[in-house]
């Protein structure tokens, strides 16, 4: 059975997406990826924004491709009652609403989850937003830029006494859309538990899954009164473990913070005399000498080719790696034989988009098509599913409903 005949574990879920941009796409990508039907709700005419951003070929987004994989795309004029009242319709007949725009908006279109769910109780009802639905916060306007730094990341983030940096990705909605989609799957499993279980809410922040990748910030603060502070490229408390630049000028990551891997680095950069030093014996030690350390390890990377170092770190076993640009990464044997890569047809030829992750062995998601022109599937959704005749569409068109 070739892998485009192998069933998909979402296989029979039917999902109505609901926003724009990229914490609500991303998470209905990724249930699409692995079987869902994802139907996506778009204004007419301009459709999703992400349409538009960054690189464009052929006027469409080439993330656009990515993004909008595996989806249907209707239009609905959201803002006019025959809208909503499709939206509602297709809400009826969907297992899953994936939803990110501002709290409220959603209740006073009359498409809140209480609304909803008082004749599709099954329904499950993924909300992604800001701050959340609830608290003072809720109502306010939320970036992944502004809740990365309310989440905590951007604090430490960054070198000692300069402006926190921000990764040119939007992490905080990425996060949101895989937190979001962990919330739904398991009111999947609730719900399909037996008789009686009912769909629920899943209330997904931009701002607290960022939160949930702090580690141990809380307990150190709450315990010891300790702040986690910005560390430039290495970890406080944990040495040596750091990037170091090379006498090609690039840049290798080394992690020698073990006891016995530190004592097998010390012996590749040829200074056993700190291997068997006494004060560098533990962890702790090596953090009170982190200076003298990092000064041994560059002094030697920048005798050598990055090349050269990760070739001799991996002979003695030492946790080492390059710094990728994406034009590493899709040159890389290993990503090419994890299958980290899709090839696709567009209207411009052939494009290369990433493939999703986990990979399952038995029911593997995959890409079927990319993403496609805006309203693509309105016949096939609202003349198949809902079954509304041709005159009925031209008519919704005509008056600018669909």
């Amino acid at each position: 059975m070739s892998i485009n005949e192998r069933p998909r574990p979402l296989d029979g879920f039917r999902v109505l997406e609901l926003g724009q941009l990229l914490a609500g796409p991303f998470a209905t990508s990724m249930l699409g990826y692995y079987g869902a039907e994802v139907i996506k709700v778009e204004p007419p005419g301009t459709g999703d924004p992400i349409r538009t951003w960054r690189v464009m070929k052929d006027g469409v987004s080439l993330w656009w491709h990515s993004l909008g994989r595996n989806k249907k795309c209707v239009t609905v004029n959201m803002r006019t009652p025959e809208g909503r009242e499709l939206v509602r319709q297709l809400a009826a007949k969907s297992d899953i609403l994936v939803e990110n725009f501002r709290p409220g908006t959603m209740e006073k279109w009359g498409l809140g989850p209480d609304d909803l769910r008082r004749t599709h109780p099954e329904l499950i009802y993924a909300r992604i937003s800001g701050y959340g639905q609830t608290g003072p916060y809720a109502s306010r306007t939320g970036f992944a830029s502004v809740c990365e730094g309310v989440g905590g990341f951007r604090y430490v983030n960054g070198f000692p006494g300069e402006a926190p940096v921000r990764p040119n990705l939007s992490l905080g909605d990425t996060l949101a859309a895989v937190h979001s989609v962990i919330g739904i799957l398991l009111a999947c499993v609730h719900r399909l538990k037996g008789a009686g279980h009912q769909g629920q809410v899943v209330d997904t922040a931009l701002y607290e899954a960022v939160f949930n990748m702090m580690e141990g910030v809380v307990p150190e603060y709450s315990g010891a009164g300790v702040v986690r502070e910005p560390s430039g490229s290495t970890l406080t408390g944990i040495v040596p473990t750091n990037t170091y630049r090379c006498r090609d000028g690039r840049f290798v990551i080394i992690g020698g913070n073990g006891d016995s891997i530190y004592k097998r680095l010390m012996g590749a950069i040829g200074r056993q005399d700190l291997a068997d030093d006494p004060r560098m014996a533990s962890n702790a030690g090596r953090v009170q000498h982190e200076k003298e350390l990092d000064a041994a390890i560059t002094t030697w990377t920048g005798t050598l080719t990055s090349a050269e170092v990760l070739a001799a770190l991996e002979k003695v076993d030492v946790p080492a790696g390059p710094i990728y640009s994406v034009g590493d990464m899709m040159k890389d044997e290993h990503f090419r034989a994890r299958g980290l890569f899709e090839k696709v047809e567009v209207d411009g030829g052939e494009l290369t988009i990433p493939a999703m992750v986990p990979f399952l062995s038995d029911t593997p998601g995959r890409t079927v098509w990319p993403g496609p022109a805006i309203g693509a599937h309105n016949q096939e959704v609202f003349g198949g599913l809902l079954g509304y005749t041709a005159a009925d569409l031209r008519r919704l068109q005509d008056q600018g409903v669909i």
